[in-house]
């Protein structure tokens, strides 16, 4: 799935890329190159962890001692 959403997210850059070379530029197409890519992003940074998560889990344990 995460090299789907990679291989997705690249080929939304390239259209919005080859888009802007173009002479004749459709913003729609471009648009939705952005949107595509920003969902993408949405969707794999979902997966790492914050970094304050542990502090977080340690501040939960001291507080309940």
């Amino acid at each position: 799935m995460k090299k789907i959403m990679i291989l997705l997210m690249a080929l939304a850059i390239g259209v919005a890329l080859y888009e802007q070379s173009s002479p004749d530029k459709n913003v729609y197409v471009m648009v939705v190159a952005i949107v595509v890519f920003m969902i993408g992003m949405m969707k794999l940074s979902s997966k790492t962890p914050s970094k304050n998560q542990d502090k977080e889990e340690d501040d939960d344990i001291q507080k309940r001692r």
